[in-house]
């Protein structure tokens, strides 16, 4: 099992307005990630996780990965 980096996107609602976003995150599964980002939005910005949406959760290439 290897740590991958993911890039989690989406829209958060802050004051009654739609905010996108995007952050990296560091996670062994997509599922981890995305737990990840309500933590961390939660906790920096006071969200519910009903006031995220997440639209897209891409893996990113490392540099110097080999395919």
């Amino acid at each position: 099992m290897s740590v991958k980096t993911f890039r989690v996107t989406g829209r958060m609602k802050i004051r009654n307005r739609w905010e996108r976003f995007s952050i990296d995150v560091r996670a062994v599964k997509v599922e981890d990630a995305i737990e990840k980002v309500y933590s961390n939005l939660g906790g920096r910005h006071k969200l519910k996780r009903f006031d995220v949406k997440i639209d897209e959760v891409k893996e990113m290439v490392e540099v110097g990965e080999s395919s």
